[in-house]
């Protein structure tokens, strides 16, 4: 049994993640802003009130995990705003590299003393953050927020090696959830199940690698 905290956990992925880790057996801390019924009701640690791009939700997921042991870290909150050169909101931009890229590294940093030996550090990604794979243009903050967030935990992987915790950088797929409006090829439940896959396969080799939640290594 692992001891598992996830960010972003009220819908979506993040609850999905929570469910079927929960069912086959892990403990899981759920990290979010606002719980839903459906977080509630899935039994197990709710940490809620945190908000991972504040100073002060920082500080209380410290304070919440002073006492834990913690095999695997899951970075899943993140925001999507939509944007196009016609259309360019400098504000949203920000907010979209504080929440997608800067909150990861710092939930690694602040969580840091309370990984185990070994540990898993993930991160839910998305190839928009690819710059080989952009072909259709768009999406300034989104995609640059991402790219930012896989820099970052390239160097994670490099700099925490000699500590034994392995970093996955893991894009999803096109998942239906609020976030993208109901669109996509996939639902929550089948993309949370292959991203459990791939945390459970990342090891020494695979840390610091860019892959699809279906097991394919994506271009940076």
């Amino acid at each position: 049994m692992s001891r598992v905290l996830i960010t972003g956990t009220n819908r979506g992925i993040g609850l999905e993640l929570v469910r079927q880790l929960r069912a086959r057996g892990d403990a899981v801390i759920a990290v979010c802003r606002e719980p839903s019924p459906e977080l509630e009701a899935c039994g197990v640690d709710v940490f809620s009130g945190i908000d991972v791009s504040q100073d002060s939700g920082l500080k209380k997921l410290a304070e919440l995990t002073a006492n834990e042991t913690l095999d695997v870290v899951l970075n899943n909150a993140g925001v999507l705003r939509m944007e196009s050169i016609e259309n360019l909101d400098v504000e949203t931009i920000r907010e979209q590299l504080e929440v997608n890229s800067i909150a990861p590294l710092r939930v690694a940093t602040t969580l840091l003393p309370r990984l185990a030996d070994p540990a898993k550090l993930v991160v839910i990604t998305s190839r928009m953050g690819s710059l080989t794979d952009n072909t259709s243009g768009g999406m300034y903050g989104y995609r640059m927020s991402k790219a930012a967030v896989n820099a970052a935990f390239v160097s994670l992987a490099r700099d925490l090696a000699p500590r034994n915790v392995h970093v996955g950088i893991i894009h999803p797929g096109f998942v239906k959830t609020d976030m993208t409006g109901g669109n996509g090829n996939v639902g929550p439940d089948e993309a949370a199940a292959q991203i459990i896959a791939r945390i459970d396969e990342l090891d020494a080799a695979k840390s610091g690698s860019f892959r699809h939640a279906n097991g394919e290594q994506l271009p940076w």
